[in-house]
């Protein structure tokens, strides 16, 4: 359990400080243009994208004593570490040479975060047929990815008010700790991974594989449900920081604080609880629980009353109550949010069983593809709604709160964004997934 919760600690970090850091990093430090960092954010993700179902389909096709999949593991640690850190730095030459450096970097390093995450995380269907030992296994892996996070978050804070050389810095600490997490998954992983189930050779070609991942109809609910949750998660942590602090408005400096730090923490707590529950109630049951604890979160984020700064400043008593409530409603949604972290992943070795041939690099690789375009399509649509509502850009701010004012339609988008349209993707998992066979999750696992 301790080195398969290390194994997407690496790329858990580096996703982590990517998602927070890499645009500001091109706009601020290395001086490129909006329109060319965004250029280069689509690249990341586009080249993402196409190298997950090859890197899947190669990774199920390799023979090792170790099995197939932790020679790809070992293999892109050291990729892995080193892209990282480079990323991070700004090379001499104008703006072409610039950008033409940050695309190969960017290739590299999202070929080394695939070559490690998709077949590590193909390992928790074939290590264990045990359904509840599976959903430990996930339990494992998204604590090691939060906790990683985290810690990448509060390096960055320590190190980067010292300009570039902070990233440089932040690039070389993370890309070793990176490295480091991998091989000693790999090392602690490797004597269970060569008695692991394999998957079968594939005589057919690579469309044809393609069609019957998709013909299968455990995986459609499995990643229908993955899509539903996603978005909803998403699209809360991109308006967050916004709703926070132009509709709540809490202080900016504030706002830093009571957003991430409590829904991580909250998240974290929850996947350890409903790891518990799922294996003692089964499943289904922890994600009816969990979701519903979500939808209610969101539609009371939905209807909170601003916070005053100038009364909470003067510690006015009414402002404290709203602010308490504030964090718990936040806490609310972390707890119940973390289903989606565990659940679906938790689900899908159900879906690859249902296949003869059970190709979980495959499988694995589409869940997180759907993941990726859940992401893109609830960020553009977020932009989409806003624009369409009148949203101000602040992006001129100086720190001041009348500066952030918005009009009450771009209000009511940003409460719709974080309450009701997140509220109705989780109900909508819920419904998808009524009648799913849970194999008795609830078992004890002394069995294995």
């Amino acid at each position: 359990m301790i080195s398969y919760g290390l194994g997407d600690a690496g790329t858990g970090l580096a996703a982590t400080q990517l998602g927070f850091y890499l645009f500001p990093f091109f706009t601020g430090t290395a001086g490129l243009p909006a329109f060319v960092a965004g250029s280069l954010l689509m690249v990341i993700k586009v080249w993402d994208a196409i190298n997950d179902p090859l890197i899947g389909w190669m990774s199920d096709r390799t023979k090792s004593r170790w099995g197939p999949r932790i020679p790809w593991m070992l293999g892109a640690a050291a990729p892995l570490g080193i892209s990282l850190a480079a990323m991070w730095w700004v090379p001499p030459g104008d703006l072409n040479q610039k950008t033409a450096y940050y695309i190969v970097i960017a290739v590299l390093l999202m070929t080394a975060y695939t070559g490690v995450n998709l077949p590590y995380a193909a390992l928790s269907t074939e290590l264990t047929t045990n359904t509840a030992l599976r959903t430990r296994l996930n339990a494992a892996r998204f604590t090691g990815s939060i906790l990683a996070g985290f810690s990448g978050l509060v390096v960055a804070a320590k190190l980067l008010s010292t300009g570039n050389e902070g990233f440089i810095a932040m690039g070389k600490i993370t890309g070793l700790i990176a490295t480091l997490a991998t091989l000693i998954s790999c090392w602690g992983l490797a004597p269970f991974a060569k008695k692991a189930q394999k998957p079968k050779p594939q005589s057919e070609p690579f469309p044809n594989q393609i069609r019957r991942v998709l013909n299968n109809q455990r995986f459609i609910r499995v990643i229908g449900l993955y899509l539903l949750l996603w978005c909803g998660l998403q699209l809360m942590q991109t308006v967050s920081l916004i709703y926070l602090e132009q509709v709540m408005k809490v202080p900016i400096a504030l706002s830093k604080w009571i957003g991430p730090i409590p829904f991580q923490i909250s998240a974290l707590i929850g996947l350890q609880v409903w790891s518990f529950y799922s294996n003692r109630y089964g499943r289904i049951s922890a994600l009816y629980l969990g979701g519903s604890l979500w939808i209610t979160g969101c539609l009371i984020a939905m209807f909170l009353p601003p916070i005053n700064p100038e009364s909470y400043i003067a510690n006015a008593g009414q402002d404290i109550v709203r602010m308490i409530l504030l964090i718990a409603t936040i806490v609310l949604v972390g707890f119940g949010a973390s289903t989606a972290y565990l659940i679906p992943w938790s689900l899908l070795p159900d879906a690859i069983d249902a296949d003869p041939d059970k190709s979980a690099g495959i499988y694995t690789a589409w869940m997180v593809l759907i993941q990726k375009i859940g992401i893109g399509i609830s960020v553009q649509l977020l932009g989409v709604m806003l624009s369409f509502a009148g949203y101000r850009s602040a992006s001129q701010c100086t720190g001041s709160l009348i500066c952030l004012d918005q009009p009450l339609s771009a209000q009511l988008m940003i409460r719709v964004c974080m309450g009701l349209i997140p509220a109705t993707l989780v109900v909508s998992g819920l419904l998808m997934m009524r009648r799913w066979p849970d194999r008795n999750a609830h078992l004890m696992v002394s069995s294995s």
